[in-house]
């Protein structure tokens, strides 16, 4: 077989196993499709529960991703050290304990994470969908609580349960 026929092959192979997954369950498709997430997780456990939250989130020189949407060459997050982003966020944590500010305007114009554009809402999530610490911490709080400093291989956070 060419390597031409093996692509196309491989191709119709794929293509045949998708259609048989959808024609499987249609109304399923989507939570087929959000089973997993972003960090290349899928739900796992925890009896479907499931919550919402909202980050904010500040890279710093150690982050796993060392760009965002507000430092797409990521010079900025190259020259800032953990420590840092750690005093950056406590600064930010009193501001919004104290009635300052509001977390979700502050996580629109802070947050190194993409979710700012959404006031730093993350949506719904279960275990196993997002980096250890950061589902440690969520689960932990309650509905209206602001975390303590949540490090992650992606930086450092402060996470505001919603649900």
């Amino acid at each position: 077989m060419t390597g031409t026929a093996k692509i196309d092959s491989d191709r119709k192979r794929k293509k045949a196993s998708i259609s048989t997954a959808e024609k499987e369950n249609p109304k399923d498709k989507k939570s087929k499709m959000s089973s997993s997430n972003k960090h290349g997780s899928s739900s796992s456990g925890g009896g479907g529960v499931e919550v919402r939250a909202s980050h904010i989130l500040i890279k710093h020189e150690g982050s796993r991703r060392k760009a965002s949407w507000k430092d797409p060459e990521g010079r900025v997050i190259k020259n800032t050290t953990r420590e840092s982003a750690v005093s950056q966020i406590k600064v930010i944590r009193d501001d919004i304990v104290s009635g300052k500010v509001k977390f979700e305007d502050v996580a629109a114009r802070c947050s190194d994470c993409s979710s700012a554009k959404r006031g730093g809402d993350l949506g719904p999530f279960g275990r196993g969908q997002m980096q250890k610490p950061f589902e440690e911490a969520t689960f932990g709080l309650k509905v209206g609580e602001i975390s303590d400093i949540v490090d992650t291989d992606s930086g450092v956070h402060i996470i505001k349960r919603t649900k």
